[in-house]
């Protein structure tokens, strides 16, 4: 089970992600985040780092340019798109970098295939998060995972929303052909942005 761990403010937790063979690790690059890191680790101290795990930047409705910018000075491997992104955004992007488009289940306005629909050719993973009311992620909601499981989807996909220790179990056994990833936050940190590595390690063990 591939598995991303989102929300790093310290090149040190990279590191400790990195040792315990956690496949992504996602960098907030919102600043009304809580766990917004732009302030806390230096783009030298990223871009020059070596890691095999892929760092993923998440961006909330920014620009290309502002995007293609953090990717050429954080050396990121991957964007991750949670605002309201346009499929010519995802297909402009996807020629320099990888693109993982995030969409809010669970608000009942549309169905995942219909939200999906204008996305399946211009990037190369989907992000399924909970809508709760104007938060973008970190909420500790989940959703509906039903809602997934009877939808088509045809692209990798990573799981998300309020997931946790307690959800090991669930995360193992949810099938779906292109279930491809969980993606971790909020219930894994000590605080906003500084996770607990002692969880981690039990979540990853977990799922083994």
């Amino acid at each position: 089970m591939n598995t991303k761990v989102c929300g790093i403010t310290q090149v040190k937790q990279l590191q400790q992600l990195d040792g315990l063979d956690i496949d992504f690790a996602g960098l907030i690059f919102y600043k009304e985040s809580p766990r917004y890191m732009g302030d806390k680790i230096a783009k030298e101290e990223l871009k020059n780092s070596d890691f095999d795990l892929k760092k993923v930047g998440v961006f909330v409705n920014a620009e290309y340019d502002e995007i293609i910018d953090a990717v050429e000075d954080y050396g990121l491997d991957v964007v991750q798109l949670h605002g309201d992104e346009s499929p010519e955004l995802c297909e402009q992007l996807s020629d320099d970098v990888e693109v993982i488009k995030a969409f809010k289940v669970g608000d009942g306005k549309m169905s995942i295939d219909e939200m999906v629909a204008d996305y399946d050719e211009v990037c190369d993973y989907y992000l399924f998060d909970t809508a709760y009311s104007d938060v973008e992620g970190g909420t500790g909601k989940q959703f509906d995972w039903k809602l997934i499981s009877d939808a088509k989807i045809e692209k990798p996909f990573f799981l998300s929303g309020g997931i946790g220790v307690d959800d090991v179990t669930k995360v193992r056994t949810f099938k779906h052909p292109d279930y491809f990833a969980v993606d971790v936050n909020s219930k894994l940190e000590k605080e906003p942005g500084v996770k607990d590595m002692a969880l981690v390690l039990q979540f990853r063990q977990g799922l083994k």
